[in-house]
């Protein structure tokens, strides 16, 4: 019997052969800690771990972004605090400036006060920045055109320009008791100066609500007349565009012969809402932050203007107990605009908290379904 010695040695050869590339890829896998090193190891599997790859490393990047843009917020809303400060301060005085305890001279010094935290309030917004981003001077706010200030009165139906004063009712239907004697005195403020007419009530069953617009229409800064289209809408406009023309704190006030205030016919007259809100033209600023690891993922925010000018409050007039008494309204509206920017900057924040988290989620399961994949299983390596 003859033995083929050299188809043996083959043999032998071709078994140690593939017993050195099985033990060189078993070392390679236990030594690297991956099973798949390199695409011939497992193809697909390659290709789907490596796009789980991307998603991970893109989370991990959005989480970044979004406590990026949570610091952005932080340092917008801070200096909005401090904003909220100031405009309470000068509420603060102006309600000593509507004291008649006050000499001139006290008005006086209130009043250079009054005029130095109004220009803090305007260098806060303009100077505040993140990453030399402005942040609360309008920059960041959204696209707008120039839109002229519209504030409106809407009266109990059947109110009209027609209607005589002494036949004024609120919404109740109760009349106001506007009377013969009685003194109507609107003011408002535009760019921190006082503004202010007054209508005597020589005939209150004959003199009318058109009398009252037409007193109002006395101003230059303002337009009054009854819409034409809803009669008891007794609509203010603004008589130049923009912000620098919009009416603050626009008030009226009836005051009987003795010089006692009517409540119900001064609310029922002041109960004012804005139609249009003053606006200048402005290019979109608002801030897209990558919070996905996908185009299109992202959060917007927008920051409106928060100057001194946009609120009304620079170089307010507080040296008159009339001009106090204005001032107190114009704070209360400024106080208010910026309590609904620091809410809406409070709520992004808090949705950006829940979307880091998310986020952390995502990516620790996501790194878990791509371990499954890519790295090794050492007990069957070995």
């Amino acid at each position: 019997m003859r033995i083929n010695h050299n188809i043996a040695a083959l043999n032998t050869y071709r078994q140690l052969n593939g017993a050195n590339g099985a033990q060189s890829k078993s070392m390679e896998k236990l030594s690297s800690g991956l099973r798949i090193n390199n695409a011939a190891d497992d193809a697909a599997g390659l290709a789907i771990s490596e796009k789980m790859r991307g998603q991970i490393r893109g989370l991990d990047m959005a989480s970044k972004n979004a406590q990026d843009a949570t610091s952005l917020i932080q340092t917008a809303e801070g200096a909005l605090n401090e904003t909220h400060s100031i405009l309470q301060r000068m509420r603060e005085l102006s309600v000593q400036a509507s004291n008649d305890t006050n000499t001139t001279q006290d008005r006086t010094n209130i009043q250079d006060e009054v005029n130095q935290l109004g220009e803090e309030i305007q260098r806060i917004a303009e100077q505040t920045e993140f990453n030399t981003k402005k942040l609360i001077n309008g920059d960041m706010g959204g696209a707008s055109t120039q839109a002229t200030n519209i504030i409106e009165n809407s009266l109990r139906t059947g109110m009209a320009s027609t209607t005589k004063l002494n036949g004024l009712v609120d919404s109740n239907g109760n009349n106001v008791g506007i009377a013969t004697g009685d003194t109507i005195t609107a003011s408002w403020s535009v760019g921190g100066t006082q503004k202010s007419v007054t209508l005597s009530v020589t005939d209150a069953a004959t003199q009318d609500l058109a009398a009252l617009a037409s007193a109002i229409d006395g101003d230059a800064s303002v337009n009054a007349a009854f819409d034409t289209t809803n009669t008891n809408v007794l609509e203010i406009t603004a008589a130049a565009a923009g912000t620098s023309g919009q009416i603050n704190g626009f008030s009226i006030e009836v005051k009987s012969s003795t010089g006692v205030r009517k409540e119900a016919a001064s609310n029922t007259l002041s109960n004012t809402k804005t139609q249009v809100a003053a606006a200048d033209t402005r290019t979109n600023g608002s801030a897209d932050f990558q919070i996905g690891s996908n185009t299109g993922q992202t959060l917007n925010l927008s920051v409106s203007d928060m100057r001194a000018d946009t609120l009304g409050v620079r170089n307010l007039q507080v040296g008159t107990k009339a001009q106090a008494g204005t001032a107190i309204k114009v704070l209360d509206e400024a106080i208010q605009k910026v309590s609904a920017e620091r809410s809406k900057l409070g709520s992004v924040q808090n949705r950006l908290d829940h979307t880091i988290n998310n986020l952390g989620t995502s990516a620790e399961n996501l790194t878990a379904a791509e371990s499954r994949i890519r790295d090794v299983d050492y007990a069957l390596a070995a």
